[in-house]
């Protein structure tokens, strides 16, 4: 079978997503790949959503929808991936788009030998801007000793060196069946970590595209994603366990060559990201009197956290980074004071602003 006769299935979580779904949904019927389904999966939406959704279906028979109850977004697209009938896959949110050519492109990269994923590179869409992002690996066909330098360095870098966005990817179908087993429901923040960590190392073949500007993510400030998150830390916590565990059994299974000392090195590394994540989630968004202040002292403090920085520096170049870093060393008032002005100076944020 050549790559035209190939199923794409895509997959879209919806939940009270109408004010952006029609948008989403024209920019996936826009395709040209003929071998397409489109998985709309309505997570017990309250909003008009739903009827949304059987409207599209009605109007073109590529689109198929699934009613559930709420379940939360991993729930949601595991439901599309059982439902999807695809050799591959591709992930878009509901109140993202994309352009018309996405597919083709990126099947035009597919060699049809399995255990393939293609990342194509993405916009954030701000109220006033566009930013072009793309993956920290240089553009290129990833594959035997190529590939294994890249794991050796995958995790603990400033920037990923690929996203572990479910999205703007083309995914072999079993390298997402086979690793649903290391998905987490209790992880809230930065959950596809559960299922692209291990499906990133079980692949035979990884593309970078060189342009591929094809999808569009909405930034809303009002997200679970940017909002204050008071159990934020437990969370970030439970992710490192368990990116831990993931990296641990890959390295074993799939005879990686990594040395215990380079997986601790690249989870530390990882951890200390994810601990600077906490910061700025507190310094930025805890409108508690000065909870935000003993917060960040209680995570600098902690018996894991100074073994962590004295053992496993990190390189940064971001200014943010440096100042977050910082304060992840020397959780002292003064510090996090300034890393407290300069995240509300950064963000705009008032006092008695948005809750």
């Amino acid at each position: 079978m050549n790559r035209s006769q190939q199923i794409i299935s895509i997959i879209v979580p919806v939940y009270n997503a109408a004010a952006f779904l029609d948008r989403c949904v024209q920019s996936l019927l826009k395709k040209r790949w003929t071998a397409l389904e489109i998985i709309l999966v309505d997570d017990g939406s309250t909003d008009e959503s739903g009827a949304l959704c059987d409207r599209y279906a009605q109007a073109d028979d590529r689109v198929r929808v699934i009613h559930q109850a709420n379940g939360g977004l991993m729930v949601a697209w595991q439901a599309g991936v059982a439902e999807s009938t695809g050799s591959y896959l591709c992930f878009v949110d509901s109140d993202d788009w994309v352009e018309s050519v996405m597919i083709e492109e990126m099947a035009a990269h597919l060699d049809l030998g399995g255990g393939e994923v293609i990342c194509c590179n993405h916009l954030i869409e701000r109220s006033d801007r566009s930013v072009y992002v793309k993956h920290g690996l240089a553009p290129g066909c990833y594959e035997g000793e190529g590939l294994a330098k890249v794991f050796r360095g995958i995790l603990g870098n400033e920037q990923r060196l690929i996203s572990f966005s479910r999205c703007m990817k083309l995914i072999n179908r079993e390298l997402i069946e086979n690793n649903l087993v290391y998905c987490n429901k209790a992880v809230r923040m930065g959950e596809d970590v559960n299922i692209i960590l291990p499906a990133r190392l079980d692949s035979r073949r990884i593309v970078i595209m060189a342009d591929g500007y094809f999808y569009h993510y909405l930034y809303n400030d009002m997200s679970m994603v940017h909002a204050y998150d008071p159990g934020l830390y437990e969370n970030i916590r439970l992710l490192g366990r368990i990116i831990r565990e993931i990296f641990q059994k890959k390295a074993v299974l799939n005879k990686l060559n990594l040395t215990g000392q380079e997986i601790d090195r690249q989870c530390g590394q990882e951890y200390l990201f994810l601990l600077m994540l906490v910061l700025k989630n507190e310094a930025r968004g805890n409108r508690q009197g000065n909870e935000y202040l003993k917060n960040i002292k209680m995570v600098g403090r902690m018996e894991q956290t100074p073994k962590l920085v004295a053992s496993y520096p990190v390189i940064l170049k971001e200014k943010a980074n440096r100042l977050l870093w910082m304060v992840l060393r020397y959780p002292y008032g003064p510090f996090i004071l300034l890393l407290r002005m300069a995240m509300k100076g950064f963000y705009g944020l008032r006092e008695r602003g948005r809750k």
